[in-house]
């Protein structure tokens, strides 16, 4: 079988890093083309597909006549898109090219907030029933191996009575993320900590499971560095289902480097970290420890592989609906709301996809 025609949507660092060189690894996909705001970024781009690969089709916002967004939705032999724009601007680009019956892989978060989150759902199920186009959404940190791994180590030692998520780390003024002009000035809630965040949000859903999601919580926010705004850290309590309380404890703007989740069982405990997973069973005496190591991965391109994989089978991967990253969302929403409000509980309802 042939490979997938797909378009690559943006032009930015991740895309260069991590969603070209993701395509490129998939025996099922095809670049066909490349499209970003300005031809010059969209060449910048091209310039990591190897000639090999077959010829990419430029488009951009100053390329003229028949080089637009648009253009690239009327082409035939393009089934997909892989798309990574700007968080306030990519619900649009998402609906066009679900309307256009193609199929969408869009970076996380699903919107600036759950609202018009809710209603890009809400469309993309209209539109679909149509269209048949599908809607997944990029959110690597479900494929990575080692919360992978863990999440399967949590399930082995019986119910969860506990959890700690502990992520820390310092986005300086001369990271090339924060000197992305949209980032700089956030026109979007929480700033770096919704960019993120959401990536700690989903990894903690995967690892605590259906049966201990969020019910609500509280949490006090904080600005600590001023080229940060609006907040840069978060410090919540969690309260499951299932009744149980853990600690969500995330900084974008700290020296505090940290980057681990624990969840406590009645059989054990499982420490997670991007590389290493630690299982205890038993406790004190008795206790034995066993480590897992993991080569460093993003899961940009098992997820790429995952969803070209859905395309061909016509069967969603369910760590990519729309629906789960919207949980990923509310959980992050709704700390960000309980600052604001000084520690009000939240109330949380759209966490029973896992």
């Amino acid at each position: 079988m042939a490979p997938v025609g797909i378009a690559i949507i943006g032009g930015g660092i991740f895309v260069k890093e991590q969603h070209i060189p993701a395509a490129l690894a998939s025996p099922l996909l095809t670049i066909k083309a490349i499209w970003s705001r300005s031809l010059k970024t969209a060449e910048d781009a091209a310039k990591l597909v190897p000639a090999d690969a077959g010829p990419v089709d430029l488009y951009s916002t100053d390329s003229g006549a028949g080089k637009s967004y648009e253009d690239i939705l009327k082409r035939d032999d393009i089934t997909g898109v892989i798309l990574a724009l700007p968080i306030p601007d990519q619900p649009s680009y998402i609906e066009k090219a679900l309307a256009a019956g193609k199929h969408v892989l869009a970076e996380k978060p699903l919107a600036k907030d759950v609202e018009t989150a809710v209603k890009l759902i809400e469309y993309y199920k209209r539109v679909s029933a149509e269209t048949a186009a599908s809607f997944a959404v990029a959110e690597n940190f479900r494929f990575t191996p080692s919360y992978l791994y863990a999440a399967e180590e949590v399930k082995k030692l019986g119910k969860v009575t506990g959890f700690l998520v502990r992520v820390g780390f310092m986005m300086e003024q001369s990271n090339k993320y924060y000197q992305t002009p949209w980032r700089t000035v956030p026109q979007y809630q929480g700033g770096f900590l919704l960019d993120a965040g959401v990536h700690f949000t989903a990894a903690t859903r995967k690892l605590l499971g259906g049966d201990n999601a969020v019910e609500s919580l509280v949490a006090q926010t904080a600005l600590v560095q001023d080229h940060l705004p609006p907040v840069d850290s978060i410090n919540a309590v969690l309260k499951t289902k299932s009744g149980v309380v853990g600690s969500f404890i995330t900084s974008v703007g700290t020296t505090l480097g940290a980057f681990e989740y624990a969840v406590a069982c009645e059989q054990g405990v499982v420490k997670a970290e991007p590389t290493k997973v630690t299982t205890v069973r038993g406790y004190g005496k008795d206790a034995a420890s066993e480590e897992k190591a993991f080569e460093q991965t993003t899961g940009v391109s098992e997820e790429v592989q995952a969803w070209a994989e859905s395309l061909l089978s016509g069967v969603p991967n369910p760590s990519q609906t729309p629906e789960q990253a919207l949980g990923d969302l509310e959980l992050l929403e709704k700390m960000l709301t309980s600052g604001d409000q000084d520690g009000a509980r939240q109330k949380l309802q759209y966490q029973h996809f896992v």
